[in-house]
């Protein structure tokens, strides 16, 4: 069993930056890799990136790239999501999501656990 509990996210204005963490409680948790997603009201979960268990390997939703970037310390259990130039249509709530094994998936339903979520919101 994995729980994950997400935080770091508030009230930001549109260009501005938040970090995201997002703590695990797994023994092993650098056998898994892990994704954030994010949901908007009225809208469908979607993938914002991914890495793996190593760390070594990263994946992005083409509307993050270049702006978000993942990384995790696995000595800490915990992942981390910096984003920056944030906008106003990227007010959601972010999770995270850890996938036992090799890979990073882009579907939710690859992912086993989840955390409760963080709200972010960006005011333009």
């Amino acid at each position: 069993q994995v729980q994950l509990v997400e935080s770091g996210g508030g009230l930001v204005q549109a260009g501005g930056s938040l970090r995201l963490s997002c703590a695990a409680s797994a023994r092993s948790f650098g056998r898994y890799s892990m994704g954030w997603f994010r949901q908007a009201p009225g809208k469908e979960r979607e993938f914002v990136g991914g890495i793996s268990w190593s760390g070594g390997s990263t994946l992005y939703a083409d509307s993050v790239k270049g702006r978000f970037t993942i990384s995790r310390d696995n000595a800490k259990n915990t992942m981390y999501l910096q984003m920056n130039s944030l906008k106003s249509e990227e007010t959601a709530v972010y999770y995270c999501a850890a996938n036992w094994g090799g890979g990073v998936p882009q579907i939710s339903s690859e992912y086993a656990y989840w955390g409760q979520g963080t709200q972010v919101t960006v005011s333009s």
